[in-house]
């Protein structure tokens, strides 16, 4: 006879992380990928399905690695060309990784962020994707309960890599549109002083650069105020760079890396840096993230808790070869941003046509769109009101401000190189219907249809992500078990 647990008992019987919802999945993000999970758009079986543009995956490069591949079939261990290193290679389990491979992964990343700086192989610290190593560096970095400072809006993911097994808390910096959300440093100051009036201990600083979600690169000026910031308050700057090879227009990119070794006065153990090879390759699958810290302290911690989640060896080994090939890598990385501008521009373009602007940007794989005109009040409600209609009218899964923790209502996230160029146009005829003069105005549907199919959107999961803050650390990504990890 089975034994029965409810939910209830579950509360007595598992840890405070098994019965928390501290994930994220009651999330307005997270219902998005659910829509489009049940009802996925494909040009001849579902051409009226959803559209996927919630995920930040770069595929306008794939083919150039498909075709290295099939000319240097000796760097796999899985053909017979490459089957003689198999024994070595599946043998291997130093926690530092394949010699070539960290080698190879410094030299890239140089090469990612144009030149402006070496990375010394010995502090590479490989981990499961961007998401394991986020995680180890709040472990190696803060105590439960304490903080670090992050400016709005941001990647709905940091809730869950930082906060959820750590216990480290995430507080806003706030920035707004007046000033194209740029990090001043009296918001720095504000936030820092909040959390001294709270009685929380801030240890750090956490930015994207280029950021997620606007698409938008720090200037100089902006990582040397972050930096001296960090050095007068003794608290640490940890840059997530995973996007800095995709930057294709001007500004040139700056790395924090470039900062650090401009002002050798700067204290380095305070400087970290989070990278993958997830959105520059364009392999979210491989699982290859990296800790970059110049704290001795840190690499070595870092490099023991890589343990939990090491990158396989077989995809050390094909990666240290394809990354040692200066000459593709240099092509790839060229043709990958002519591509991403080529897209950019034709997206944007679009919207533009119809009245619909994005936040000027210079890198990512996304477009910070501004809606703002569609909304029937500047509130989170009206904002996701509009949401729901364009998720279950219009078929685009594209994702609100607020589950970016977006102060301001109207902004969504629209991801554009993660489908083919006949997809792409799909969608802008979409969004041209929607907001064609002889069709219901976006704000007039948003209010008339929300009553009819409020509930059907809920699918699965409780409404209760509606009913918090939008400034809440609940808010946080479909980097779940039940969904493919993505960003």
């Amino acid at each position: 006879m089975g034994l029965h647990v409810d939910e209830h008992s579950n509360y007595n019987v598992l840890s405070r992380i098994a019965t928390s919802d501290g994930h994220g999945e009651n999330s307005s993000y997270f219902d998005g990928w659910k829509a489009y999970d049940n009802d996925p758009f494909h040009p001849i079986d579902n051409p009226q399905g959803v559209i996927q543009m919630g995920l930040a995956e770069n595929q306008l490069c794939l083919d150039l690695m498909q075709q290295w591949i099939k000319q240097n079939p000796q760097a796999s261990i899985c053909t017979g060309e490459g089957v003689s290193e198999f024994k070595d290679v599946a043998n291997f389990q130093d926690y530092h990784g394949l010699p070539d491979f960290r080698k190879a992964i410094a030299r890239f990343m140089g090469k990612a962020r144009g030149g402006g700086a070496t990375f010394d192989p010995e502090r590479i610290v490989m981990s499961g994707g961007a998401t394991g190593a986020q995680e180890t560096i709040a472990f190696c970095l803060a105590n439960p309960g304490e903080a670090f400072l992050i400016p709005t809006p941001y990647y709905p993911g940091f809730d869950r890599d930082f906060r959820w097994r750590t216990g480290v808390q995430l507080l806003p910096i706030q920035c707004h549109s007046f000033d194209n959300f740029k990090i001043t440093e009296p918001a720095l100051v504000t936030a820092y002083q909040r959390a001294q009036t709270a009685n929380i201990r801030v240890k750090g600083i956490l930015v994207t650069n280029p950021s997620n979600p606007l698409g938008t690169t720090l200037d100089r000026e902006t990582l040397r105020t972050l930096v001296s910031f960090a050095n007068e308050k003794r608290i640490h700057l940890v840059c997530d760079e995973i996007f800095s090879g995709t930057v294709f227009d001007k500004p040139t990119y700056v790395s924090v890396s470039e900062i650090v070794e401009e002002e050798p006065y700067y204290d380095r153990d305070l400087i970290h840096i989070v990278y993958s090879l997830s959105k520059d390759l364009g392999v979210p699958g491989f699982r290859v993230g990296v800790i970059y810290s110049y704290n001795d302290a840190v690499v070595s911690c870092a490099r023991k808790m890589s343990s939990f989640g090491l990158v396989s060896t077989q995809t050390q080994h094909l990666l240290a070869s394809m990354l040692g090939d200066d000459d593709f890598t240099t092509k790839f990385l060229a043709e990958s941003r002519r591509r991403l501008s080529r897209r950019h521009k034709y997206f944007t373009a679009g919207l533009h046509r119809v009245d619909i602007k994005c936040l000027e940007s210079n890198a990512g794989l996304f477009c910070w769109m501004n809606l703002t005109h569609l909304l029937n009040e500047a509130t989170v409600e009206a904002e996701l009101k509009l949401w729901r209609v364009i998720i279950k009218e219009v078929k685009l899964n594209i994702s609100p401000g607020s589950s970016f923790h977006c102060s301001e209502p109207g902004w969504f996230r629209v991801c554009f190189a993660n489908m083919d160029d006949n997809t792409m146009e799909t969608a802008l005829k979409r969004i041209r219907k929607f907001v064609s003069p002889g069709n219901h105005t976006a704000a007039a549907q948003a209010k008339k249809k929300n009553k009819r199919w409020d509930a059907a959107l809920r699918l699965s999961l409780p409404r209760r992500f509606e009913e918090l803050s939008i400034m809440t650390p609940r808010l946080m990504s479909p980097h779940s078990p039940l969904v493919q990890a993505a960003n």
